[in-house]
């Protein structure tokens, strides 16, 4: 049995709903592999996310911009769990440049589309999925990457791609890359930390 202290600790930052989050925490619980979600981090205080992480055993912190571009409260905050890798699913504040630079190569987004298409700043959740059904795209998908100082440019270390139909809406393509997301975000994590 794997000690506590030895553990490989991950912070899950989330803004909205929480499902990957929850899937994420669900699916480490299950694996006894030695990785665990330690802590959920969110910016909104009526965040779905904040009922399912506390369901599941993970304490929430509920952070305001402000505090989340404090250094020194929010390197305590991480070192207080010992984080080892900073999972962003879904969280809409732009990272702080002190907090990539601190995690450098151990902090993961993913985004609901197959980078470089459809990212950048403002582009997120419905915003996505309605430019590619706009754009006639027969394919999107979901991407993992490594966060760096811009929106959506970091080195990709995961891509999923999924058809998308000239009958499709916004919302068919949302629940298909949602089904890819709730798939595979919490292998490429597991494989990201394990190697």
């Amino acid at each position: 049995m794997t000690m506590n202290t030895a553990s490989r600790k991950i912070a899950v930052f989330a803004s909205g709903a929480g499902t990957n989050a929850e899937n994420i925490i669900s699916y480490f619980q299950s694996r006894h592999n030695g990785v665990e979600v330690a802590l959920v981090v969110t910016n909104r205080s009526d965040a779905g996310v904040i009922e399912r992480s506390e369901r599941l055993g993970v304490p929430v912190r509920v952070i305001s911009k402000e505090e989340l571009d404090g250094e020194r409260r929010m390197i305590a905050l991480l070192e207080e769990y010992d984080i080892e890798l900073v999972v962003l699913a879904g969280f809409l504040l732009m990272v702080p440049r002190f907090l990539i630079e601190r995690y450098r190569d151990r902090m993961v987004n993913i985004h609901p589309s197959l980078l470089p298409k459809f990212g950048g700043k403002g582009m997120y959740g419905r915003r996505v999925h309605e430019a590619v059904v706009a754009a006639g795209e027969s394919e999107t998908g979901m991407t993992v990457h490594i966060v760096s100082e811009r929106y959506d440019e970091g080195r990709i270390i995961f891509q999923a791609s999924v058809s998308v139909f000239p009958s499709d809406t916004p919302r068919d393509v949302d629940l298909k890359v949602r089904a890819l997301e709730l798939a595979h975000y919490p292998h490429v994590i597991e494989r990201f930390l394990l190697g």
